[in-house]
């Protein structure tokens, strides 16, 4: 399934890119189904950023569904390739729930546009259901399509709101300078 999300900042392209980069961990108190954000690794060499965030959801989900839900299941892994001469990243998500059978990419691209930012993100996510552990093979199909629609339904909204944290963090941070 595509996975596709645009956003239009009213700030200038480098420093949207940037702060969607350089400060996520910032933004988490903006982003209502994300509890935190773990930077694991970075490297930079030559304009290229190679980041590893672990996300951990479930902001809005109410402590008792907390308490069914997995944290596996709330959680996922974030491998970014940030591309400054383009300013773009190519991303890849990893799963901590039925991590072998979900694949995640995509490409976040910043555009200068009306003097602002557009945020566009186009992924795809698969599951591949022979490889879905725990469930009767005759109903591995089912299970992969309902997961599918429903991380789409997750993600999409989610990329979006990425996007307007960053908006709304930088609102209150360029009132200060």
């Amino acid at each position: 399934m595509i996975i596709q999300s645009s956003v239009y900042l009213p700030f200038p392209r480098l420093l949207v890119y940037t702060t969607y980069r350089d400060r996520l961990v910032e933004i988490v108190p903006f982003l209502p189904n994300v509890r935190q954000i773990e930077v694991k690794s970075r490297q930079s060499e030559d304009g290229i950023v190679r980041l590893v965030n672990v996300w951990h959801g479930g902001g809005e989900i109410p402590a008792i569904a907390r308490a069914i839900l997995s944290e596996a299941m709330l959680s996922w892994t974030d491998y970014a390739v940030w591309n400054d001469a383009a300013f773009t990243t190519d991303w890849r998500t990893e799963t901590h729930a039925f991590t072998e059978a979900v694949h995640c990419v995509g490409t976040n691209r910043f555009l200068e546009v009306n003097n602002g930012t557009r945020i566009d993100c186009l992924g795809k996510l698969t599951i591949d259901p022979n490889k879905i552990s725990g469930v009767p093979f005759f109903l591995t199909h089912t299970v992969a399509q309902t997961v599918e629609d429903f991380l789409i339904k997750k993600i999409e909204p989610n990329l979006a709101q990425v996007g307007e944290g960053v908006r709304h963090y930088l609102e209150q941070t360029q009132k200060t300078i």
